[in-house]
């Protein structure tokens, strides 16, 4: 009995060492990874608006060739919408610009005091581009239109809307998810309208330089 009470103990001392000597030991239970995050992917896909300043030069056709050639600051702004397909972007834009390019008479016909002046135009376009991750480089055209004042002095002034066409190009850059920004070239050809009674026709061709930010939504 005494025997067999000993060997009881001794095995719950053994078992008892063991459970400690386990709990000491390191646990090599693997603990769960933390999720990664990811972060979304830029897309070129959605409307956005922005506004955009820049110069504008060309001259003044049909009888406003008896005008100097025209040149000076143009800005203002733009409204469009996206949609990417894998590299490539489609979409159209429409914008308003006010310009300030005036040409002086230079000829008897245009006498001194005389102006030829761009007041304002705009346009709407597609525009089609690859995308380069955040950078956009693209190609665009479409209609233009604007209105334009000849005066002469001693005869008064007269106005006119112009329809036309643009084409150009540019690249764009995304700083963020939202804001982007724009360096762009549009060459415009806006035809001849009749002035005084069409005692002078006048249309305009002329190219603008600017840059633009975007905020897409």
């Amino acid at each position: 009995m005494k025997k067999t009470l000993f060997a009881g103990v001794s095995a719950l001392g053994l078992l008892a060492a063991g459970t400690a000597l386990a709990a000491d030991l390191p646990n090599r239970r693997v603990a769960p990874s933390s999720p990664v995050y990811a972060a979304p992917m830029f897309t070129w896909t959605g409307l956005y608006a922005g506004v955009n300043a820049g110069y504008g030069f060309g001259k003044f056709t049909r009888d406003g060739r008896n005008f100097d050639d025209p040149s000076g600051f143009v800005g203002g702004g733009q409204i469009g919408y996206n949609q990417q397909f894998g590299q490539f972007v489609a979409g159209v834009e429409a914008d308003l610009q006010y310009a300030d390019l005036t040409a002086n008479g230079r000829t008897f016909l245009a006498p001194i005091g005389s102006k030829a002046e761009l007041d304002y135009f705009g346009t709407i376009r597609g525009r089609l581009g690859v995308a380069f991750d955040r950078a956009l480089v693209y190609a665009t055209g479409g209609y233009a239109y604007g209105g334009s004042t000849v005066s002469i002095p001693f005869v008064g002034s007269d106005d006119a809307f112009h329809n036309g066409y643009t084409l150009g190009g540019g690249i764009e850059y995304a700083f963020t998810n939202n804001v982007t920004a724009k360096a762009e070239y549009l060459y415009t050809d806006l035809e001849n309208k009749k002035f005084f009674n069409n005692t002078v026709r006048a249309g305009a061709e002329f190219s603008t330089i600017r840059a633009g930010v975007n905020y897409k939504f």
